[in-house]
């Protein structure tokens, strides 16, 4: 049962101490001379901990509880909410202009004119979660490998190697950034090399099975969300373009009487046209009063915004499917480039171009986005009739393998 502000009130020493449990984890302890102590107990890494909240009656019922809803939400963000209170009390020093926060967050304003905002941003949040609080508020110059190493093992330890690297690679470009600026006199990353475990890059999750699509698809034209997210959500697997280039569509690319989307790939700075199957463009037009008038075509809850890149992962959770091992918002690239060539036996070359991958030619010559472009619009087009027929329950026969 929750606790009450009357029984934390009226709660009588005793002989030895004892423990008034309110929900949680969240404990008021009573000791034998009176005084009362907001405690939370909590498991991080495996381990059973104890965090204070204060002293009641100067703590309240009510600040211990946002207090200890605070400690959750650092631990659902994998952070250690007693280490971050001993980094959040450790006094300022008099060199603050050399602490590695502000050289930190002036690197990435720095460094940040030269990438693309999302990158930015994830490199932010990385800094902000897992290196700040424990190194932040410590001069530069004192900062010894060890330290680093200590930051980095409790990445690590939560099963987050690829962020556990990428933060050391973010803070030795930091430590880099002072040395140039005469803030520092060496960067200490190197001497960890090894320390680490290296990262896994696995595949993103995706159906391949003929079968297991046809399902998918059918759960997806059920989806009850809002209809822009079902629109993206059915374009997906039609057009498998990278999430985030779905998602930032921008109306004035779109040519729905030629049956075009042109834009720029921002992962290769390079142009691209998607051919638009007839159930593409049916799509689209049924959405373009909803979004027309805007920007985007799939606006966010913000209309001059493009909608979170979360979006689309979500709507799958939501229908059922696991996003780490079944299928994600990526995963329908993998999916189009295994049945298109085992199934439908279009050759890879074509398939990669509409991937937007950069493949040469035996000529040498890069990736352009009309190469192929006939039998790009054709194998578009016998992607989607295909799909269909797996939504639709049909037994799919490949034609062209028969022929």
């Amino acid at each position: 049962m929750p606790l009450t502000d009357i029984v934390a009130r009226n709660a009588k020493a005793r002989e030895k101490p004892y423990k008034l449990s309110d929900t949680n984890g969240l404990f008021l302890l009573v000791k034998p001379n009176g005084t009362k102590l907001w405690q939370q107990k909590y498991r991080f890494m495996g381990k059973e901990k104890l965090l204070s909240h204060g002293q009641y009656p100067e703590t309240g019922l009510k600040d211990a509880r946002a207090r200890r809803d605070q400690a959750r939400k650092l631990l659902a963000e994998g952070i250690d909410p007693s280490e971050h209170k001993k980094a959040a009390e450790t006094p300022s020093t008099d060199t603050l202009g050399d602490c590695f926060e502000e050289i930190g967050r002036e690197w990435l304003k720095h460094w940040g004119q030269s990438i693309e905002p999302a990158q930015l941003v994830k490199a932010t949040s990385r800094l902000e979660k897992d290196v700040f609080p424990w190194l932040g508020c410590r001069p530069i110059a004192s900062i010894t490998a060890p330290d680093i190493l200590e930051t980095l093992r409790r990445i690590e330890q939560r099963g987050a190697a690829y962020t556990a690297m990428r933060a050391k690679s973010e803070i030795s470009r930091i430590f880099r950034f002072a040395v140039v600026t005469g803030r520092a006199d060496r960067d200490p990353v190197p001497d960890l090399r090894g320390a680490l475990r290296p990262a896994r890059f696995e595949h993103f999750a995706s159906i391949t099975d003929p079968q297991m699509v046809g399902e998918l698809l059918r759960a997806m034209d059920g989806f009850r969300g809002t209809f822009v997210v079902k629109c993206a959500l059915l374009l997906s697997p039609l057009l498998f373009p990278r999430p985030g280039e779905l998602r930032q569509a921008e109306w004035s690319d779109i040519d729905l009487e030629k049956g075009e989307w042109r834009y720029l790939i921002t992962k290769t700075k390079t142009d691209h046209l998607v051919p638009l199957s007839s159930q593409a463009v049916t799509i689209l037009r049924e959405l373009h009063p909803l979004t027309g008038r805007g920007r985007y075509v799939f606006p966010g809850r913000d209309p001059k915004k493009p909608m979170s890149n979360m979006t689309l992962n979500a709507a799958l959770r939501r229908l059922g499917y696991d996003t780490k091992n079944e299928i994600t918002g990526h995963g329908f690239r993998a999916m189009a480039r295994t049945i298109l060539h085992e199934e439908l036996q279009f050759p890879p070359e074509v398939i990669e171009h509409q991937l937007g991958h950069k493949v040469p030619d035996a000529l040498g010559q890069a990736y352009n986005r009309t190469k192929f472009i006939r039998q790009r619009r054709e194998m578009m087009q016998a992607w989607a009739d295909y799909l269909e027929r797996l939504k639709s329950g049909a037994q799919v026969i490949d034609i062209r393998s028969r022929a």
